[in-house]
């Protein structure tokens, strides 16, 4: 199941269960369980051995950590986890919306016949918990040598530039609002929006009202509306737009292959060689297009 608060929206249920039917997994399910933090302890302690695994949406994913093992680099990294798998008597916990963000846009970069290079630029707009997972993707894409964080209060960037720092990123921070940011957008290779909702629009504008053309990629982590605005802006000035919906389906596919043992390796820290999953990943993709 999915926990979270609220959690109504979700789809992942959707994506496990189209998951399950497509490896022929006839006596799995996958729910909507709605959990805030001070619930998380006795629920997880109420769980039988039919319970393969967990996902973890708002606000659980740091208040899982102290009940399993960080079992990859961003899950230990970053202290955040979207994932709980149950095996042989332990709870080990991944971080695989870093690998939905690196995987969109590597899937994306191979629709388009792109080989990314060395020393590349990008932006992420808004600075909460997804634009870590953002800057991590970054790290684990390669290439890219320096990030922007335009935010509405850029001095709330804690942990970012560290992060960059550890390793060979550097990390700069620019205002929402800052005349620059629609020429930052413009020379960018890469861009990362988690700004929720609309949030993003005021930006959109300011960026087409510039006059400039765009070259790189964004994705827009933001798939409600869908497309966004700024998706559709991007994609009018020249540039190549991803909705959320790519992230969602590259983590929740993941996640399955965590949760039912079927993972070649066990840590989604690289893009690299990994093979698509063809089958399992379409299977996903038209039942989550169905949805939306």
């Amino acid at each position: 199941a999915v926990l979270g608060k609220p959690i109504a929206h979700s789809l992942s249920p959707v994506l496990h269960e189209a998951a399950y039917r497509a490896l022929g997994l006839d006596g799995w399910s996958y729910g909507r369980i709605e959990m805030d933090e001070d619930g998380l302890a006795g629920f997880l302690d109420s769980l039988d051995a039919g319970w393969a695994g967990l996902s973890l949406t708002m606000p659980l994913k740091r208040t899982i950590q102290p009940y399993g093992t960080p079992s990859n680099l961003w899950a230990r990294e970053l202290g955040v986890a979207n994932t709980a798998v149950f095996a042989d008597g332990a709870t080990r916990l991944y971080n695989t919306d870093v690998y939905g963000i690196a995987r969109a846009f590597a899937h994306a970069a191979q629709a388009q016949g792109v080989q990314p290079e060395a020393n590349q630029s990008a932006v992420i707009l808004g600075n909460g918990n997804t634009a870590t997972s953002a800057l991590a993707a970054y790290v684990m894409m390669g290439g890219v040598t320096h990030v922007t964080v335009a935010a509405r209060h850029p001095q709330r960037t804690p942990g970012l530039a560290e992060i960059g720092a550890r390793h060979g990123v550097d990390v700069t921070t620019a205002a929402l609002d800052d005349a620059h940011v629609p020429a930052l957008l413009a020379d960018a290779d890469l861009v990362v929006n988690t700004i929720p909702a609309h949030g993003a629009d005021a930006v959109a504008n300011r960026l087409d009202e510039a006059g400039v053309s765009v070259r790189g990629m964004l994705l827009d982590v933001v798939y409600d509306p869908r497309p966004t605005e700024l998706m559709e802006i991007w994609e009018r000035l020249g540039g190549v737009a991803l909705g959320g919906e790519e992230m969602l389906l590259y983590q929740a596919v993941a996640q399955v292959l965590l949760m039912t043992g079927l993972a070649a390796d066990d840590d989604f820290d690289a893009v690299d060689g990994r093979s698509m999953h063809g089958p399992l990943e379409q299977a996903m993709r038209e039942a989550l297009e169905e949805a939306l």
